[in-house]
């Protein structure tokens, strides 16, 4: 009985820092605003810190130690074993799946596009322009089209010059394709779910992502015209979501067969606990500080790409729960079941557009701007989902 107390509580709002999350990210946008223009070429010099293929930066350093430690966390506490019994939950894991790769990259896609693309493109700036990185193994000629973009030379590196609104709608994109695996662990307490089956859909949609992450991406970003090749998608997702996956299922493997499952529950994991959220604002702090010039100059554009986040959540959201209703889900399994949909897996996201674009690119920002409404948005549903508990059966 103390065991189970324990596992539950290692995924409420424990920490000051999970508990006021969307306070620590206004501090971080703030701070990184501030920090971009006293020290302006602080993160310029950070993003240059890089990995480099043909020529072509391809993992940001500092970035990717940041996005690890971000990662490495979360991957430690799946238990694969529960993964392989997965299988006794049929129902409410295949609504996850279907909604996760069939349904919410899609309805992201046509929402960015129909509100980036056609309602805001005025506000945004039908003639504003991105520079991003030149898509890894490329080597085009100044001057060349590719896809939307086209080559020019800027301080001496080549780079893409694709339409702003684009570049939003990457972003949005890769948050499309991004479940959450993290945050979901909280949602799904708070609402009072099934916690076992919701580590469950955490394992499965992590792996899941390793194989159709850079499918869908690759295709998606390619129906826009976004000059992203399959390779870079299958080297971030590399990264970002194998590398510490293997890392933490070693970790596991090896603290547990050592010290105990107990140890690692209580000691291991506790020590763990705020590492993510650490990482997370560090990362923003970046991220802003790069950024912080195209906000101040129009503030506006936090709100233009919020507003068609914000209502693929809702959709996503409502989407599942209703499907939940109609094939007679019990509520323990409904709520954790939509959450995993409308909630993002915004690390990924941040690091693949990181890797794609570039730290001062739109796509970067309109990750970021994920962020910044993931965890108001969540909260509300959270409110929503226990207040419509008594039009669910309750599980045996």
């Amino acid at each position: 009985m103390t065991k189970k107390k324990s596992s539950v509580k290692d995924r409420q709002m424990s920490s000051v820092f999970e508990r006021y999350l969307t306070l620590w990210v206004g501090i971080c946008i703030i701070g990184g605003i501030l920090l971009g223009r006293m020290v302006p070429d602080l993160a310029k010099t950070l993003d240059n810190m890089s990995i480099s293929v043909n020529g072509a930066p391809v993992v940001s350093i500092p970035i990717a130690i940041c996005l690890f430690f971000m990662m490495y966390p979360i991957m430690v506490k799946i238990d694969f074993g529960k993964v392989i019994k997965a299988s006794k939950s049929g129902k409410p894991v295949f609504l996850t799946l279907f909604i996760n790769w069939a349904v919410k990259p899609f309805t992201m896609y046509g929402i960015s596009l129909l509100f980036l693309g056609f309602l805001f493109n005025k506000l945004i700036g039908p003639d504003a322009i991105d520079l991003v990185k030149m898509p890894f193994g490329l080597d085009l000629p100044v001057g060349a089209i590719h896809g939307a973009g086209r080559v020019v030379l800027a301080e001496g590196v080549k780079m893409l010059e694709i339409p702003l609104w684009r570049s939003y709608l990457a972003g949005c994109i890769l948050l499309g394709i991004a479940p959450c695996t993290a945050m979901v662990l909280v949602w799904g307490y708070l609402s009072r779910g099934n916690d076992g089956l919701t580590l469950v859909m955490v394992a499965i949609n992590s792996l899941t992502m390793l194989v159709l992450y850079g499918i869908l991406g690759g295709f998606l970003l390619g129906v826009g015209r976004l000059p992203v090749p399959w390779q870079a998608l299958l080297l971030s997702i590399s990264i970002y979501v194998a590398l510490p996956l293997v890392t933490g299922y070693i970790t596991r493997v090896w603290i547990v067969g050592s010290k105990g499952q107990e140890w690692f529950e209580e000691k291991f994991l506790h020590v763990l606990t705020p590492v993510t959220i650490v990482a997370l604002l560090t990362t923003l702090v970046l991220l802003f500080s790069f950024k912080g010039e195209v906000i101040m100059s129009n503030p506006l554009t936090i709100l233009w790409i919020a507003i068609p986040l914000f209502l693929q959540t809702m959709l996503v959201f409502g989407l599942g729960y209703g499907a939940a209703k109609i094939m007679k889900l019990s509520y323990e399994d409904a709520a954790p079941a939509a959450m995993i949909g409308a909630s993002n897996h915004f690390e990924v996201a941040i690091a693949t557009s990181t890797m794609l674009f570039g730290l001062s690119s739109g796509a970067a920002l309109a990750t970021v701007v994920g962020v910044l409404i993931e965890v108001p948005v969540m909260l509300v549903l959270v409110k929503f989902c226990l207040k419509t508990q008594n039009y669910f059966p309750k599980s045996a």
